[in-house]
């Protein structure tokens, strides 16, 4: 059996959100697919041969987000005073004050402030409180940071 999926709340339901906007769109790429078999010949039917790439796509990214719901565990913080997935952890790195969100591998996104579990930032974090200074490895080398709080 494939490992665990582990997502927050809300990244289970963008997945799921995804998934049903892909299930519309499915329903559009196939009248489109039908208008341009009414072309003719679907050699050379440039209309047909990319609604054709764009099914393919949509059908591939349907299966791909079913089988991670199918294979999830939402997480839901256990209102810990420790860094746990799920937690807003706010940071004072180099004088600047940051605040990431842990999440699951599938839901990060740096530039929104979600970082996951596994990456060097979160990994460091994991299990750690507030005013606790933490050293992080980064492909850039060693670097210090205190958590100023978590949420």
């Amino acid at each position: 059996m494939p490992e665990k999926i582990l997502l927050t709340q809300e990244g289970f339901q963008k997945i799921q959100t995804e998934i049903a906007t892909l299930k519309e769109r499915r329903k559009q790429v196939s009248e489109r697919i039908r208008n341009a078999r009414e072309y003719g010949d679907l050699s050379e039917n440039s209309e047909y041969e990319d609604a054709k790439n764009e099914q393919s796509f949509v059908e591939g990214r349907i299966l791909e987000l079913e089988e991670m719901v199918r294979h999830s565990k939402i997480v839901t913080k256990n209102g810990t005073d420790k860094v746990e997935l799920g937690s807003a952890v706010t940071l004072k790195i180099d004088g600047e004050t940051l605040t990431y969100v842990i999440v699951g591998v599938s839901e990060s996104d740096p530039t929104a402030g979600k970082i996951s579990a596994d990456s060097p930032i979160g990994h460091s974090l994991m299990g750690k409180v507030k005013g606790e200074n933490v050293e992080i490895n980064t492909p850039n080398g060693k670097m210090t940071c205190k958590i100023i709080d978590i949420k």
